[in-house]
């Protein structure tokens, strides 16, 4: 079973094929949390900032958009965009999962934070979203990196590296929960 909490949708596995590809495709996953995070982005502005080709970027909002992970803000050219938090989750055989803004973001950092792109690699996007929880629970100062590194069955100091690497994910999504 999937849903969607995110307000608008109409077509729901149309954006429940994007959150996967948002999973897998980190320049996807990149100018979405871009999206996300500035008001009023425009395409010019992701190939700039992003240093994206100019057709990926057209290409990848206009997939972004389809799912209606992404919605005009401006009627006239140049398109202005914005975007609302992700969540779509997921039960299959009884465990279930939460593809959010912050998955989505903690994967588009493993493209340049060495210490995510690892761990993804050794435990998977499930291990990620799993480090991603702990890793709230450790901003709050609710869980130390022993009791992650037991529960995420890592040793102490991959499970500390790893929390110290999405806090700011964390941080940055705070207002997203």
């Amino acid at each position: 079973m999937s849903q969607s909490t995110s307000p608008g949708t109409r077509v729901p596995i149309e954006r429940l094929r994007t959150a996967i590809e948002l999973l897998e495709n980190t320049s996807l996953a990149r100018i979405y949390v871009y999206v996300l995070r500035t008001d009023g982005a425009t395409v010019d502005d992701i190939v700039t900032d992003l240093e994206i080709p100019q057709g990926t970027a057209y290409d990848y909002v206009r997939r972004l958009e389809a799912a209606d992970l992404v919605m005009k803000t401006r009627s006239q050219r140049p398109y202005e965009y914005r975007a609302e938090p992700l969540s779509v989750t997921i039960t299959v055989e009884g465990d279930q999962r939460t593809i959010t803004a912050a998955l989505v973001d903690a994967v588009a950092r493993s493209e340049t934070n060495e210490d995510i792109a690892v761990y993804l690699e050794r435990h998977g996007i499930d291990g990620l979203a799993m480090a991603l929880e702990y890793a709230r629970e450790f901003v709050d100062g609710t869980v130390n990196a022993r009791l992650a590194a037991r529960e995420l069955d890592c040793s102490v100091m991959e499970a500390e590296i790893v929390l110290q690497a999405l806090e700011p994910v964390v941080l940055d999504h705070r207002d997203d929960e």
